[in-house]
């Protein structure tokens, strides 16, 4: 120590810092990585040998180099091995993020081999001649520096020299590496690179300047100092480009945890975490905090109880704040979260016959606006749940969404939680979010860019996907039960409607006349007798335009021959050709359906048969219908012609009221109703029945 206090402070403060901070990184690299290679350990294990660099350096500067003992000459051996091996480390470390070794026939891998060779071979030689050709003084000879047996290149130490070239040109190499980096390996892997280039570029240039300095000192050292012990003065001027390069040091690990926290550079993580940002940024506090305090109890008192006391009170102090920045993230995290827990009031809403569901869209603007902050959102549905929620939800309303991406066959496992679609720096959409259910892909939600500029968070991803997913559910069960509401009221409309009817014309013409034939009955029979045909053509009449009790049949016969028969009786001329396609073992399978089951499915595709001979014909070709019928994991029936089509979004299966509630009746038994159109070409009309719900 120098007989400057304030000179005292701040080193021992800025050793501190950076022997806690870079003791956090490398564990949190190790702790929190997805993939642990070798790479990741040689990351984690450079930081954290910083680390015990720094933790020696501050036992050293804490006695001072007049004082010897063996407890210091271990640290002072402990604290060359970091110097040495951390330069050569840095740059293999970025040629392994950069992606080396990922592919020998990259440009990267091609421009760098013979410079990690040279990079290899010279780090090599510096261990060679600093253990052996040169071996390491005790810390009781340092300060007498005697180089007169090293070799030397015009007085100067040849491993001075090579020192500070090896460091130089790692150094050097490291940033050349992430100028012109090989193709990332991970999931948003080039935004990622981007974003935190600045970060690593400004550490690495601030580490080329340490090298200068540390370059710069130890020739100096050698001029001036070969053979001679150190003065007070001497202490003091290495005191000083001490303090000088451990704060540039300390500049270029805040700048590296920075990149580390803030982009997931090294842990392999898609998506940056909002956590570990906020706990890099509080360790930086406790850091500068711990060290300060301790640095100045260790200055200006000389019993170590009251070192001791500082530490407790950083510590009772930094859990205070901690403890009072944690209940106000809880509270505002609960405030985010009201939106989504509070009733949308969908019961009401069915009473009311409410066409939309306009209280979903609350939780919907508080998820885009408040807990994601993105540019626009838009929310779609897709797969079974596109027939029952058609229209996308969007954020902000009435704003042009731009091309919306085709990306849904991209999406084959829920285990993967987005796509960047970072094709273009001026892409319209940056994120792609697919949503799950038990039955598949549901959804695909879209984000525009962050508001802020930033990059969305892991935990920002998940709590949209699950919102969304819920947001989804709600629509289509809200849907569902507001169109089996509708279809009860239109049966019971229809019953009263065919009741009154009866009634009416029972009494109002069929009484009437059987009176007057009973009347008539005994002066002329032959009156009477057509008065009774009379009535009974009106009562046939009335019983043909009776709806046709389809049911029993198609369970008797079956699901295939009622189809079958519909076609021959019903719509018997309505298509010049019918094309039908059924596989083995869907025809033996269907027979297994249970009778509710086989039944919707029947009306349904009843009902898109009508549909194709109604508004299918064409003036300029023929009508033909294909029925496609097999099973694959549970029955699928396709129903195309090659008529008119319709005009319109091709997935919004319920277009029409009647296909409307054949979906609806679907989604009842577990199966899906879904449609697609094309104008003039073709209109399919798809029916599956997954195998689990057959039963």
């Amino acid at each position: 120590m120098t007989d400057n206090w304030l000179l005292n402070t701040a080193l021992l403060a800025v050793s501190l810092f950076n022997t806690i901070v870079l003791l956090w990184l490398g564990l949190t690299v190790a702790l929190n990585a997805e993939r642990r290679d070798w790479g990741l350990w040689l990351v984690s294990g450079e930081l954290i040998l910083g680390g015990i660099f720094f933790f020696s350096h501050t036992i050293i500067i804490d006695h001072g180099l007049d004082y010897f003992s063996r407890n210091l000459d271990f640290w002072w051996h402990v604290g060359w091995a970091p110097v040495v091996t951390i330069p050569y480390a840095w740059y293999v470390v970025m040629l392994w993020y950069a992606g080396f070794w990922n592919a020998p026939s990259t440009r990267l891998y091609r421009r760098h081999w013979p410079w990690f060779v040279a990079s290899t071979l010279l780090a090599v030689a510096v261990i060679s001649l600093l253990f052996f050709a040169n071996p390491l003084p005790s810390f009781t000879q340092f300060p007498q520096l005697d180089l007169a047996v090293a070799p030397a290149v015009s007085g100067i130490p040849l491993l001075v020299l090579a020192y500070f070239f090896y460091i130089l040109l790692n150094l050097i190499l490291a940033s050349d590496v992430l100028r012109h980096p090989g193709p990332p390996s991970r999931l948003m892997g080039d935004t990622a690179r981007r974003r935190a280039r600045p970060w690593l570029q400004a550490a690495t240039f601030t580490q080329i300047l340490v090298s200068l300095l540390v370059g710069w000192v130890m020739l100096w050292a050698v001029q001036n100092l070969d053979g001679q012990s150190f003065s007070q003065q001497t202490t003091k001027i290495i005191a000083r480009f001490d303090l000088l390069i451990a704060s540039l040091i300390a500049l270029s690990v805040v700048l590296m945890g920075q990149a580390v926290a803030a982009y997931e550079i090294f842990t392999g993580k898609t998506l940056p975490r909002r956590g570990l940002r906020r706990y890099w940024h509080r360790v930086m506090i406790l850091a500068g905090g711990y060290a300060g305090l301790i640095a100045a109890g260790i200055t200006f008192f000389s019993q170590p109880v009251y070192s001791v006391l500082l530490s407790a009170l950083v510590i009772v102090v930094f859990f205070a704040l901690l403890s009072w920045r944690t209940f106000q993230e809880r509270e505002l995290y609960t405030t985010n979260l009201r939106a989504f827990v509070s009733g949308p009031g969908v019961f009401e809403r069915f009473l009311a016959q409410s066409p939309q569901d306009a209280d979903i869209a609350t939780p919907f603007v508080a998820l885009c606006r408040d807990m994601l902050g993105a540019e626009k959102v838009y929310l779609d549905a897709v797969g079974p749940m596109a027939s029952l929620t058609p229209e996308p939800m969007i954020y902000p309303a009435n704003v042009d969404m731009g091309e919306i991406p085709d990306i849904e066959e991209i999406f084959a496992s829920p285990e993967l939680a987005g796509v960047p679609l970072e094709r273009a720096t001026d892409a319209a959409w940056a994120w792609a979010v697919p949503l799950w259910s038990a039955r598949g892909l549901i959804g695909i939600l879209y984000l525009g860019a962050r508001l802020d500029g930033g990059l969305y968070t892991q935990e920002e991803i998940d709590i949209a996907r699950t919102i969304s997913e819920r947001l989804l559910d709600t629509r289509a069960s809200a849907e569902l039960a507001r169109r089996l509401m509708a279809l009860q009221r239109q049966q019971m409309v229809e019953g009263q409607v065919l009741d009154r009817r009866t009634r009416r014309t029972l009494h109002d013409e069929v009484l009437p006349q059987l009176h007057a034939a009973m009347l008539a009955l005994n002066d002329k029979d032959v009156d009477a007798i057509d008065t009774l045909s009379a009535l009974h053509r009106q009562i046939a009449e009335l019983l043909r335009k009776t709806p046709e009790f389809i049911a029993p049949q198609v369970i008797q016969v079956g699901l295939v021959a009622a189809l079958q028969q519909t076609l021959d009786s019903e719509l018997g001329g309505a298509f010049d050709a019918i094309k039908w396609q059924i596989s083995p073992t869907a025809e033996t399978r269907i027979r297994t359906l249970p009778p509710l089951s086989a039944e919707v499915i029947f009306y349904a595709a009843r009902e898109a048969i009508r549909n194709a001979a109604q508004h299918g014909r064409l003036s300029d070709r023929q009508l033909e219908l294909c029925i496609f019928i097999e099973w694959a994991n549970g029955l699928t029936i396709v129903i195309e012609d090659n008529g008119a089509g319709m005009d319109g979004d091709s997935r919004s299966a319920g277009s029409g009221q009647g296909l409307n509630l054949h979906a609806t009746m679907m989604a009842v038994i577990g199966g899906a109703l879904t449609m697609e159109s094309r104008a003039g070409e073709y209109t399919r009309v798809v029916l599956s029945l997954p195998g689990e719900a057959e039963g």
